[in-house]
């Protein structure tokens, strides 16, 4: 069965929010974290640690 990443990536965000219940705005704040780092010059350098 294959399962496009983003889904499981969204199942589990959601499965840890609802477990482990932290701030609203901590889980803004590494969304937002994320997507700039993604967009930045240190996304290669992050995804090649990742890959």
């Amino acid at each position: 069965m294959s399962v496009p990443l983003w889904l499981a990536i969204a199942a589990i965000g959601y499965l840890g929010i609802k477990h482990v219940r932290p701030p609203w705005w901590l889980v803004a704040l590494l969304l937002l974290g994320g997507y700039l780092v993604a967009h930045s010059t240190l996304g290669p350098v992050v995804g090649s640690f990742i890959n």
